[in-house]
C-alpha cells in the first residue's frame, strides 16, 4: 500500500504523507523553517480558522462560491475551531514569506477536510486551497487581521491579571495605612511615610499600564481585510468587501472595523509597536516594583526588613534555611525579555519595504510571547506575593524613631543648618533626633514632640484613594 501522496505546487512534485491533512505547501515550510521549534499560537492558529469561516461566509453571500462547497468549508472549520486535527499545523512560528506558509497550512488542512466531507479523497482537492478556501483574500489581509485579533484576545487575558494585581496592591495599601516607615531617596534616609503608600503608588503606576494597554488595544480593531494583495482589493467582489468584516466581527465576537487606507494597514504594522510599546511601559514598571519589594524584604535580619514576603522556595542548596524572593525575581526576568522583545518589534515594524513587510512572523511570535510570559507573571505575582505580604511594624517604627531623617521637619521652625547639626550629631551619636532636640531645649518639648511625631509626619495633605476605573 501506498503510504504517501504525490502533490505539486510551482516549486515542483513532492511526496506527503497519504492520510495527512496538510498539504505539499505545509510540508516544505517544514523541511525550509525548522527554527524556533514551536508551531503557531494556539490563538494565531485560531483566528486564521475564523476569518477561513468568515470569507467562506461571505463568498456564499456574493454567491462566488458555491452553498456545498461553502457549507462543507465552514463545517471544516468549526472542526477546527473545536480543537480537532491540532497535529495538521505544522509549520514553524519563524518563517519567510510574510506568514504565506501559516496561511496555506491552513488552507490546506481545511481544503482536505471539506474535500473529504464531500467524498473526496486527502490530496485530491475537490475543494481547492487556493481557489476555495482562500477565495477572495490573501496572506497579505488574512495573517495581520489574525493577528490583531490575537493580539485582542491574549490583552484581554493579561489585562485581567492587570486589574487583579491592582485591587491586590490597594488592599495591601489599606491594610497597611497606618504602618509608619522610613522613606529613602538614593537609598538613604529621607523622611517617614506610610508603607501603605507605597503600595499605593505601585497601584497608581499600574493603573497607567492598565490604561496604556486599553488605548493601545483599540488599534488593533482597524484591520485590513478585503485588502487582498497590497490594498488595492484585487479579485475581491463589493459583496464580499461589504459583508466580510461585519461577519468577522460577529464570529469573533467584537465590533472590527476597516481601515481607511487600504494600502497603508496593509503596509506598516506600527499599531504592533503601540502594544508593544504599552507592554515594555509595564513590565519595567512591574520590573522596578518587584525590585522595591526585593528591598524592603531583604534581610530577614541584616537587611531593611520592613516587610515580609511569602515563602515559596528553598533559598539555596548549600545555605540552610535561607529562603529568596524568588516571584520577585521571575517577574524581573520576564520585564527583562519583554524589553527585548520590544526591540525585536520594533526592528521587524521599521524593516518592511513598500507595500508589504514581510517580517510580521518574528514581530508576532514576540509579540504573543510578551503577551503570555507578562500575563502568567502578574498571575503569579498576584497569587504567591502580594496578597501574602506582611508588614514588620515594629521594626518598621524603631527604624523611624533612630532615623536623622526627621530632622527635615524641624526646618521651618529652626532653619535649615541648626536642623543639620541636629542630624549629624544623631549620626555620630546614635541618639535620636528628638532626644537631642529635647536635650538642647531648641523648641517646647509638646512643640517638638507634636512636629516630630511619625504618624503626623507621614501624614500627606491630601490622603490617597482608590482610583477609578
Amino acid at each position: 500500500m501506498h503510504t504517501t501522496r504525490i502533490e505539486s505546487d510551482s516549486i515542483g512534485n513532492m511526496s506527503v504523507p497519504k492520510n495527512a491533512l496538510y498539504g505539499v505547501q505545509s510540508l516544505r515550510a517544514k523541511h525550509n523553517f525548522s527554527i524556533s521549534g514551536q508551531n503557531l499560537h494556539p490563538e494565531l492558529l485560531r483566528n486564521l480558522v475564523l476569518i477561513k469561516k468568515a470569507a467562506a461566509t461571505s463568498n456564499m453571500v456574493s454567491q462566488d462560491l458555491t452553498q456545498a462547497y461553502g457549507s462543507a468549508i465552514i463545517q471544516a472549520c468549526d472542526q477546527l475551531l473545536a480543537g480537532n486535527f491540532k497535529e495538521a499545523f505544522i509549520v514553524d512560528s519563524i518563517q519567510g514569506g510574510a506568514g504565506t506558509s501559516a496561511n496555506m497550512n491552513v488552507n490546506e488542512v481545511i481544503a482536505n477536510l471539506a474535500s473529504e466531507m464531500l467524498g473526496a479523497e486527502r490530496g485530491s482537492y475537490l475543494i481547492h486551497p487556493n481557489d476555495h478556501v482562500n477565495m477572495s483574500q490573501s496572506t497579505n489581509d488574512v495573517v495581520p487581521t489574525s493577528g490583531k485579533l490575537t493580539a485582542l484576545t491574549l490583552t484581554d487575558t493579561l489585562l485581567h491579571e492587570l486589574n487583579r494585581l491592582y485591587e491586590a496592591l490597594i488592599n495591601k495599601s489599606e491594610e497597611f495605612a497606618l504602618v509608619v516607615k522610613m522613606g529613602r531617596t538614593q537609598l538613604q534616609d529621607a523622611v517617614p511615610m506610610r508603607l501603605g503608600q507605597s503600595f499605593h503608588a505601585f497601584a497608581s503606576c499600574l493603573h497607567r499600564d492598565i490604561r496604556r494597554i486599553q488605548k493601545a488595544r483599540e488599534e488593533m480593531k482597524t484591520i485590513n481585510l478585503g485588502a487582498t494583495a497590497i490594498g488595492s482589493c484585487i479579485n475581491a467582489s463589493p459583496i464580499y468587501l461589504e459583508s466580510i468584516i461585519p461577519i468577522l466581527s460577529q464570529l469573533y465576537g467584537e465590533k472590527l472595523y476597516c481601515a481607511d487606507d487600504l494600502f497603508d494597514a496593509t503596509q506598516n504594522l506600527d499599531g504592533f509597536v503601540t502594544v508593544s510599546s504599552a507592554l515594555k511601559t509595564c513590565a519595567i514598571n512591574l520590573s522596578k516594583m518587584c525590585n522595591d519589594l526585593r528591598l524592603l524584604s531583604s534581610g530577614p535580619k541584616t537587611g531593611l526588613g520592613e516587610i515580609q514576603l511569602p515563602k515559596r522556595q528553598n533559598g539555596s542548596s548549600i545555605m540552610p534555611g535561607k529562603v529568596n524572593p524568588v516571584i520577585p525575581e521571575v517577574v524581573n526576568q520576564v520585564a527583562f525579555a519583554v524589553v527585548g522583545n520590544d526591540l525585536t518589534i520594533s526592528l521587524a515594524a521599521e524593516g518592511g519595504q513598500l507595500e508589504l513587510n514581510a517580517f510580521e512572523p518574528i514581530l508576532f511570535c514576540r509579540l504573543f510571547e510578551s503577551l503570555d510570559w507578562l500575563t502568567h507573571a502578574v498571575s503569579t505575582l498576584v497569587d504567591n506575593c502580594i496578597v501574602g505580604i506582611t508588614a514588620n511594624e515594629e521594626h518598621c517604627t524603631t527604624l523611624v524613631e533612630s532615623s536623622a531623617g526627621i530632622a527635615t521637619a524641624l526646618c521651618p521652625y529652626i532653619g535649615y543648618q541648626k536642623s543639620a547639626l541636629l542630624a549629624k550629631k544623631s549620626l555620630q551619636t546614635g541618639v535620636s533626633v528628638l532626644a537631642l532636640a529635647l536635650e538642647e531645649h531648641v523648641l517646647d518639648e509638646n512643640i517638638l514632640h507634636e512636629i516630630l511625631d511619625p504618624v503626623m509626619l507621614s501624614q500627606p495633605l491630601h490622603q490617597t484613594a482608590r482610583i477609578s476605573s
